[in-house]
């Protein structure tokens, strides 16, 4: 096997790539990199290529679990909250930009890791061994069960007061919209797709840039922002691409799998969710974003939410219904401490990286 070039080559390599499939905004490419060297979870969330690199090497013998859809690009800071179309608020994984045939284990073990370096930093209170079990947990009891939507409604009330806390009050959220710049000139292509999703022909709107997320900064991001019936509303655009998986496997694949694994899935589908060619298109709101890890709970009910974070797992996973069978008959032969295993090598490799990084960037 080829020897794995350095972080920093890695990400030159990587962004060449992204170039010749999009048009790269170079200052917000250079926010991420810095953004990259503030601290091991950012750096982790922004560099799902690296991921696609260390994972089959590090983890070969795991690597081979049974392949599925995947969501690729998963970590604690992946979930969010929407209205489903009877009104009802949803949670649930956020974003499948980089979502592509892989082994089951990469989204557990990525999960994990990225919840174990959290709270290594202090961002998350609990272990990394509870953490672990936790994720583990609730993804085998729901592919036991079929898997359940998570509706914040009845249910879930840890999870409803976390989706609802003062750090996702309404004024702060349109007051960062306010401040956003203005795009002097958008393709008509996105004009046209943000004009039909807004709820009124002819409604007056500014299209603003958004810098947002990490693993995709550096993509263009058409929002548009209105005034409609006594309120603020915004809808946004945002490119999509083959996984950086085609990347590291030096492929020619150009399918887009995010339109698949949202329709297989087992949840409350959102009705603003719309996939045109390659561009994504979606509803933003105070409760119809991503939570951001500031957002997330610091006590020792973390673990719930870990738990959680592993059901609503394999509710994606079990989309793949075909690899069901072999998945369960994997996870069943595997010994009790593989994922916590597993989790500190791709910890640990992480950090390396992330500690080079930011020597490169001193």
């Amino acid at each position: 096997m080829a020897a794995i070039p350095d972080i920093s080559q890695a990400t030159r390599q990587y962004e060449n790539w992204l170039e010749s499939h999009l048009r790269v905004l170079k200052s917000d490419l250079r926010l991420k990199h810095r953004l990259m060297a503030a601290d091991p979870f950012s750096f982790l969330r922004a560099t799902f290529y690296r991921w696609t690199q260390l994972f089959p090497a590090l983890c070969s013998k795991i690597n081979k679990a049974p392949v599925l859809l995947a969501v690729g690009d998963l970590h604690v800071a992946n979930f969010g909250t929407w209205r489903d179309a009877e009104g009802r608020l949803i949670w649930g994984i956020n974003d499948f930009d980089e979502a592509s045939p892989l082994p089951y284990t990469l989204d557990l073990v990525r999960l994990a890791t990225s919840a174990s370096i959290a709270i290594k930093i202090g961002n998350l209170s609990s272990s990394p061994v509870g953490a672990c079990e936790a994720i583990l947990d609730g993804y085998s009891k729901a592919l036991e069960s079929g898997g359940d939507p998570f509706v914040l409604s009845e249910k879930h009330p840890f999870l409803r007061d976390t989706a609802t806390s003062r750090l996702r009050d309404p004024k702060l959220f349109w007051d960062k919209f306010a401040a956003l710049p203005t795009i002097g000139k958008v393709p008509a292509k996105v004009l046209v797709m943000l004009k039909r999703a807004l709820p009124e022909p002819g409604m007056p709107f500014r299209v603003a840039h958004r810098q947002a997320g990490l693993g995709s900064l550096g993509r263009e991001r058409f929002t548009a922002i209105a005034d409609w019936r006594g309120g603020k509303i915004a809808r946004e655009a945002k490119p999509l691409l083959p996984s950086a998986c085609a990347w590291s496997a030096n492929s020619m694949e150009q399918a887009i799998h995010y339109p698949r694994i949202v329709a297989s899935a087992v949840r409350a589908p959102d009705p603003f969710l719309a996939l045109d060619d390659r561009w994504v298109l979606r509803r933003l709101s105070p409760y119809c974003s991503r939570i951001e890890i500031s957002q997330l709970p610091r006590t020792r009910d973390a673990e719930k939410l870990f738990r959680a974070m592993g059901w609503e797992l394999a509710n994606v996973h079990l989309g793949s219904r075909r690899a069901m069978t072999a998945v369960h008959r994997d996870l069943s032969q595997r010994k009790s401490n593989w994922l916590c295993e597993a989790t500190e090598i791709m910890a640990g490799a992480t950090l390396k990286d992330w500690k080079e990084w930011r020597r490169t960037m001193s």
